[in-house]
C-alpha cells in the first residue's frame, strides 16, 4: 500500500492471496481448491467448529437467496465431513454435491479418492461423484489458455496448468470410474483442450451418459460450439460474468480478447441454439450469488459492437437454467427442478412476480420464504 492508502500492486490468482487468507485463518475450509487436499495437522476441535462455522454462513447466505441446491466447486473430503457434521445437527439449508479436486501435481491414482468420495456420499442431501479440475486462468490476468494470441498482448497465449494429452489422460481414467468430471476453460485454447479430452474418453471408454461439463466458457471458436451438443457435453456458465452485465467494466477484458473474437466470447445463446445444455450457476464469491442478479443480467445481455450475436435469454429461458439446468447437471431431473407431485419440496417463494415486472426491475423482486426438504430455511 502506498501512502495515500491505494495497492500499488494486485495479488493474481490463488497462489499470490491463498497466503493472505491462511493469515486470517480461513485456509482449512478451502483446502479443496487451493490444494485438492486434507488439513495437515488434523484440525483441533475448536478449528473444526471455527471452520463448520465458515460453512454455516456460507450455507445461510445461499437460503437467503432462494436457494435449495448447491455445487460447491471447492472439493476435499474434510469439507464433505463438515457438510456431514452440520447436517446431523439438523443444519443443513441447501442440498450439495462437492467434487474432489483434481490437481496437476497429482498423479492418477489419486483418483481412487474421488470414487472414494462418490461412494461415501450419496444421499439426498449431500453427494460428491464429481472431478472438478482448472485448466486454464482468467482473461483479466492473461492467465485464460487462447487459441490465438491475445490482442493486447500478441507473443502470448496463455500457459495450461495441463498439457492436452494429460489433461486427456485424467478425462478417461475419471470417466472410465463412472465419475463426472467439472472443467473450468474460460479460454478458447482451454475449450478446445477440455473437449478433446471429453472425446478421447468416448473413444475410449465408449459413450454413456457422463453429462460432464466445461465451466465459464468465456470464450471458444466457430468449431468447437457444436461440438458441446455431439459429445453432451454441459455448458456452465456464469450470466454476470460478461464484460458489460451487472456492472461490471467493458475494458480491459473485451480488448484483451479482440474484436475478432467476440461473436465466440460468452456465447450462451449460440451455444444453446446448437444444442448445447445451459446451466446457469454463480462462481460465487467471484461474482454475487443471487439468482435473480443472474436472471437479469442474462435478460439484459447487450452485444459489444453491432454485427455480434445477440446473446440474450427470455425470463424462462434464464429460470430454466438455473432449475431444471442444474437438476440435470447433477443427474436429478426425474425429482427436481420443478414443482410437480412426487419432486422434492425445495422453492421459494418471492416478493411478487418475476414476468410482472421490466427486466431492469428484476432486482426489486426478493425471496421472502425459501423450503428445502418441506423445512423453511430462510423467513424474511
Amino acid at each position: 500500500m502506498a501512502a495515500d492508502g491505494l495497492a500499488t500492486g494486485e495479488l493474481r490468482e490463488n497462489e499470490a492471496f491463498a497466503p493472505v487468507l491462511a493469515l486470517a485463518g480461513e485456509e482449512r475450509a478451502r483446502l479443496g481448491l487451493s490444494t485438492g487436499g486434507e488439513p495437515d495437522p488434523v484440525p483441533s476441535p475448536a478449528e473444526r467448529e471455527a471452520d463448520r462455522a465458515i460453512l454455516r454462513r456460507g450455507l445461510d447466505w445461499c437460503a437467503r437467496h432462494g436457494i435449495t441446491s448447491i455445487h460447491n466447486m471447492d472439493g476435499n473430503l474434510y469439507q464433505l465431513e463438515l457438510l456431514s457434521e452440520i447436517e446431523a445437527e439438523g443444519g443443513l439449508l441447501c442440498r450439495a454435491r462437492i467434487p474432489f479436486h483434481f490437481k496437476n501435481f497429482m498423479a492418477l491414482d489419486m483418483l481412487e479418492k474421488a470414487s472414494l468420495m462418490a461412494e461415501r456420499y450419496r444421499s439426498d442431501w449431500l453427494s460428491s461423484g464429481m472431478v472438478k479440475v482448472f485448466y486454464d486462468g482468467v482473461l483479466e490476468s492473461w492467465t485464460a489458455v487462447m487459441v490465438e494470441p491475445y490482442a493486447d498482448r500478441p507473443d502470448w497465449r496463455g500457459e495450461p496448468l495441463f498439457s492436452p494429452e494429460d489433461f486427456a489422460a485424467v478425462a478417461v481414467e475419471a470417466d472410465r470410474r463412472g465419475l463426472q468430471i467439472a472443467v473450468h476453460a474460460i479460454g478458447d485454447g482451454a475449450v478446445r483442450a477440455v473437449l478433446d479430452g471429453y472425446e478421447q474418453a468416448q473413444r475410449v471408454n465408449g459413450r454413456r451418459d457422463s453429462r460432464h461439463r466445461v465451466e465459464h466458457i468465456e470464450v471458444t471458436t466457430a468449431a468447437d460450439i457444436p461440438r458441446f451438443a455431439r459429445l453432451g457435453v454441459i455448458a456452465s456458465m456464469q450470466p454476470t460474468h460478461p464484460p458489460g452485465s451487472a456492472g461490471l467494466p467493458l475494458q480491459p477484458t473485451v480488448s484483451r480478447i479482440g474484436t475478432s473474437r467476440w461473436p465466440f466470447a460468452y456465447p450462451v445463446r449460440t451455444l444453446k441454439e446448437a444444442g448445447a445444455r445451459i446451466v446457469f450457476a454463480s462462481d460465487w464469491p467471484v461474482a454475487p450469488i443471487d439468482p435473480i442478479l443472474g436472471i437479469q443480467a442474462a435478460m439484459l445481455r447487450k452485444p459489444w459492437a453491432d454485427g455480434c450475436p445477440d446473446q440474450k435469454l427470455s425470463l424462462d429461458e434464464a429460470l430454466a437454467a438455473y432449475t431444471t439446468g442444474g437438476a440435470y447437471a447433477e443427474f436429478n431431473e426425474h425429482r427436481k427442478g420443478v414443482l410437480k407431485p412426487g419432486f422434492f419440496a425445495d422453492f421459494v417463494v418471492l416478493s411478487g412476480e418475476l414476468d410482472a415486472v421490466s427486466a431492469e426491475n428484476l432486482t426489486e423482486i426478493r425471496p421472502t420464504l425459501t423450503v428445502c426438504g418441506g423445512r423453511i430455511t430462510f423467513e424474511g
